[in-house]
């Protein structure tokens, strides 16, 4: 007779002050983390660049998702830092896969489970299930096989830990990479001054639109409690789940090791990444509206793979933040308007833009 597959049920925690993402005004400049688990599968030890945000995701998700789960990492940046010969900071089981098969490998293992439970094999409670994959992995080599486990509904939850590039073999552009970012492959010079001229694949609406029985996903490093609060949410989702996390390079990106929190922040504050979930039931995407509309030069300052933009380039990244600040219904200050003109920025390029006064400033 077969036996019944039990899921576990994650507690949702409170969200309040900067590491939510929630549209409170009580207590917004508040550095505030309810109490959270004490057990931390993803321990000190691993190889990780210094202000590394996919070790700080990876932390968060583990400490959300408990120590009854099972992780598969296909190859990428924390697949080399965290695999050291006989070495490891996973305190639950991991298994790495080829960079293409994330999904698959994943989906494989979901109905093993599922299997070994009814059969009375495995004790239980079904473990919660998820694989971590960089963008050049979920967005690129292995968009087919996360979006098959995600059409076949396996239960887990599939994450892409974005750092807008192929960080692990040398900074290499990828589908996320944003428009005007400097990668080794993007160069800029003369006859391609903005560098990257593409715009960066939407892959968690792609996710979302093409999958639409599945929990979706955005959240970045910026606000820490969102991000464990989603991970619990994907995970007591019963079926497919896909959430797609911002996780600043400092390698890449070349900003003050110590800026990767705000600067998860301030992708979200500029316009540029927003942050919102994907109801299934519903069909409905519920958006945070943060409570700060900063220009994109806030954001694009404090990182040197974009000294080389021209005000052109500026006033177009400007162009696409107002349309996702209009896509999620709100409205576009003037000044951000203005932003949009490359004359602005001319004017400013002397007087304001040679002296980046936000780089490496806190919010």
């Amino acid at each position: 007779m077969a036996k019944e597959v039990v899921r576990q049920v994650l507690p949702l925690m409170e969200e309040e002050g900067r590491g939510a993402a929630t549209d409170d005004s009580a207590g917004r400049d508040r550095h505030y983390l309810p109490d959270t688990p004490e057990e931390d599968p993803y321990q000190a030890g691993h190889r990780t660049c210094a202000g590394c945000g996919p070790a700080i995701e990876y932390r968060w998700v583990l400490k959300a998702a408990g120590q009854d789960t099972v992780v598969a990492g296909p190859t990428g940046c924390m697949y080399v830092a965290n695999s050291t010969y006989l070495c490891t900071p996973y305190t639950v089981p991991w298994a790495h896969t080829p960079i293409a098969s994330g999904g698959s490998f994943t989906a494989g293992m979901a109905a093993g489970y599922e299997a070994l439970i009814r059969k009375g094999r495995h004790p239980g409670p079904y473990p919660n299930i998820i694989t971590m994959s960089g963008d050049g992995s979920a967005s690129d080599i292995g968009l087919g096989a996360i979006s098959g486990a995600l059409y076949r509904n396996h239960d887990a939850l599939f994450i892409c830990y974005d750092n807008e590039c192929y960080a692990n073999t040398g900074i290499q552009v990828s589908p996320t990479t944003p428009y005007a970012g400097m990668t080794t492959f993007t160069p800029f010079g003369k006859a391609i001054p903005e560098g990257t001229r593409l715009p960066p694949k939407n892959l968690a609406r792609m996710m979302a639109e093409g999958h639409p029985h599945c929990y979706v996903a955005t959240a970045t490093v910026g606000y820490p409690v969102d991000l464990m609060n989603k991970t619990r949410k994907g995970l007591n989702h019963r079926g497919a789940a896909f959430m797609h996390c911002f996780t600043p390079c400092q390698k890449g990106w070349v900003y003050q090791t110590s800026m990767t929190v705000e600067i998860g922040r301030r992708v979200v504050e500029a316009g540029l990444f927003p942050v919102w979930e994907y109801d299934p039931e519903q069909r409905r995407y519920h958006y945070f509206h943060p409570p700060v509309q900063r220009p994109v030069t806030d954001y694009l300052a404090m990182q040197g793979r974009f000294g080389h933009m021209l005000p052109e380039h500026i006033a177009h990244v400007q162009q696409q933040a107002n349309r996702n600040w209009e896509t999620i219904g709100m409205d576009v200050p003037a000044e951000l308007r203005e932003g949009e003109d490359p004359e602005r920025h001319r004017r400013l390029r002397d007087e304001t833009y040679s002296m980046p006064l936000n780089r490496g400033v806190g919010a």
